[in-house]
């Protein structure tokens, strides 16, 4: 049985996903370090601020989990011409 998608608006709410996930494999902070070569204390701190993660390392951590990374349309709504975003 597959897990449904994951809707994120937050990056809090990216790393609760990346914990979670991690978990639910039975998988250690240190046994998922070891496959990014990361520090098990870095890959503590990334789930608590995964708005420092790089698209980079999000998708080298999505590999490490077996997850993939999909972008699409808010719910069907049709795309804004004004996208704001605190840079």
């Amino acid at each position: 049985m597959s897990t449904p998608p994951q809707v994120l608006a937050t990056p809090s709410q990216l790393g609760h996903l990346l914990q979670a996930a991690r978990k639910a494999q039975g998988m250690t902070q240190s046994a998922l370090a070891g496959r990014l070569g990361l520090s098990q204390s870095r890959v503590s701190h990334l789930e608590l601020h995964a708005q420092e993660l790089s698209v980079e390392q999000l998708l080298a951590w999505c590999a490490a989990l077996g997850l993939e990374l999909a972008v699409g349309p808010r719910g069907g709504q049709a795309p804004s011409s004004t996208v704001q975003a605190d840079w």
